[in-house]
This record gives C-alpha cells, structure tokens and sequence, in this order.
C-alpha cells in the first residue's frame, strides 16, 4: 500500500487528535515547571502531582519545582520564570497591590487564575510529650516553626499567634526539615498552612505521638475578624490522631500562570486537572475541592482568558470581563 500525503496527514490527525489540535499548539511551550513549595508539604505533593499528569496528557515535558511557596510563585509566574505556580488568596492580594515582600512596589498582574485547588487550613502541631494541648498551653518563648520564609504559613501564621497572644521564638524552614525538628526536641510546635493531611505531619504521627491543636470557639472568631480566612474544619479522619473534627480557619488556594501562555494551551489544562476530580484526588486528598463549581472563590486575580472560557463554557461560570486578564 503506498503511504501517500493523504495517509500522511490522516496519521498526523489520528496522532494528535484532530488536525485543529495540531494547529491549536502553535506557540505552546515544549516544556513548563509547576512553582510549588518545600518538600514535605503539601504544595509540593499536589503541585507535582498535577504537572505529572498535565504533562503526561499533553505529550509535554513538566513537573513540580522547589520554592519558597504562594509568594515566590506569584513572582516567577509574572516574570515568566515558571509557566504555572500555586498561591493562596491573602498573598495573591498583596502581590498584585504591589506589597509582596520579594519584589516591593512591583505589581505583579502578569499572573492569572486557572482553576480552584483546595482550602488551606491553619493548624497547629506540637509533641504529645510536651504537654501542649491548646493555643493557650504554648509557653512564653517556644520555639515555633513556620515554614518556609514567605509562604503563606510565614505571612499569616504569626500575625495570627500574635493576635492570640502567644508569645514566640520565629523559625523558619521546610516542612519536611521541621517536622524532624519537632521531632528533635529542637522545636516546641509547628504552625502549618497547608492542604490537610500535611504529608509531614502525617510521617510524624507514624514515628511519635503528636497532639493536632484546635483553635477555641473564641481564638476562631478572633481570627475569622483579623484575618482574610473562613472557618473551617478539620475531618476526624484526616490524621489517625483525631478522635472528632478540630476547629481551624483557612484559606482557598488556586493555580495560577503567566497570563500570555495561549489561551487553547491553558483551556487543554484546565479541562485536563477539572474534568476527572478522581485522578485529582488520588494525587492529594486535598483535591476534593478541586471542583469546577468552586471557581467563584476567586475574587482577587484576573483570570486567564483559557481559563474563563472553560468555566464559562462548563460550569455555568459568569466572570466579569474586568476579572478576565490576557
């Protein structure tokens, strides 16, 4: 059989899906990096996770890379130094006021919503040993880990102990690396933000007993007026340490990436991590909330023009064309 032009160019349909996809990928990058944050956290989990299968759907080399978490990735995304990162809503509002701590008076507008991940509590940890039951049982001085300097547990976590009285000793690293710090006697809690369950807790509650601390009725108010966060719980079956849900606060997260990537390229992404949740949840437990309905959550980034057009186009979404950046 001769395998003419024809053949040749059906072949490249079946390939790719359609001769308009082919078309669709002019200017689509050969490659993107995820910014997500330290190992141990889960950021990182999640962040990977999904590049992982972004990457492996689109027949494009990617993954998760290292840093400093919402605040660095707001950065790299608007400088073009990563395609894709993950932030949470209180650093998105400063970085695009202008008051992000790594680039002071910059506005970073070149970084767009792309869909909704998951809500990130605020939760605190300490050594079953130690005594530490409450917020209150902190002692004057402890020495508190949290995380790694400008991610969203570093901005918020101590404005809030602060507003909780809790007098402290500020350190700062990898979830991973505090984990074992705890574990070491080198620290008295860690105050983490992040989708629950925190992988580091998690490998903490296999090797000692740990307390997961709840916040008060009343610790909770102070917090829920002080603070962007909503009130949350924690499930009981999130950590084999829960006997009932704990009380927390949190914040939505959501994915974000450099508002010139082509709009075919980010709607293929968006519809690839939106349109099967399973496959999200077998990356992280915190992908739940990876859910199309939750986009409405976003009420502080411009969204990708990709972006807004799959919601709009699948989950009902009305975003106003002064929230559609590009």
């Amino acid at each position: 059989m001769k395998f003419t032009a024809i053949s040749a160019i059906s072949l490249a349909v079946v390939l790719t899906g359609g001769a308009a996809v082919a078309q669709d990928r002019e200017g689509w990058p050969d490659s993107f990096t995820v910014g997500t944050a330290s190992q141990g956290g889960t950021y990182f989990a999640y962040g990977s996770g999904w590049a992982n299968l972004v990457a492996d759907e689109l027949g494009i080399s990617g993954g998760g890379e290292v840093t400093g978490g919402p605040m660095q990735n707001m950065a790299l995304v608007h400088t073009g130094d990563a395609a894709f990162g993950m932030t949470t809503m209180g650093p998105a509002a400063e970085s695009l006021a202008g008051t992000n701590p790594i680039a002071p008076g910059l506005e970073m507008t070149g970084a767009c919503a792309i869909f909704p991940m998951y809500q990130t509590p605020f939760s605190v940890t300490a050594l079953a040993s130690s005594g530490i039951e409450s917020v209150s049982d902190i002692p004057d001085g402890a020495r508190i880990g949290f995380g790694p300097a400008g991610s969203t547990s570093d901005t918020y976590f101590p404005q809030m102990m602060d507003t909780l009285g809790v007098n402290y000793d500020r350190r700062n690293g990898g979830w991973s690396d505090l984990g074992g710090q705890l574990q070491d006697g080198l620290l008295d809690v860690i105050a983490f933000a992040a989708g629950v369950p925190v992988p580091a807790v998690s490998q903490l509650e296999v090797q000692t007993d740990v307390n997961i601390i709840e916040f008060t009725e009343e610790e909770q108010a102070q917090l829920l007026e002080a603070f962007p966060v909503s009130s949350f719980e924690i499930a009981a079956d999130t950590y084999s340490t829960l006997e009932e849900p704990a009380r927390s606060v949190s914040m939505w997260n959501f994915a974000i990436a450099g508002c010139d990537l082509p709009e075919d390229f980010i709607y293929e992404v968006v519809d690839i991590v939106m349109s099967d949740n399973e496959r999200m949840v077998n990356i992280h437990r915190a992908a739940t909330s990876t859910l199309p309905e939750n986009w409405d959550k976003n009420t502080v980034l411009p969204w990708h023009p990709g972006a807004a057009r799959w919601f709009e186009e699948n989950a009902g979404a009305d975003i106003a064309d002064d929230m559609i950046g590009g």
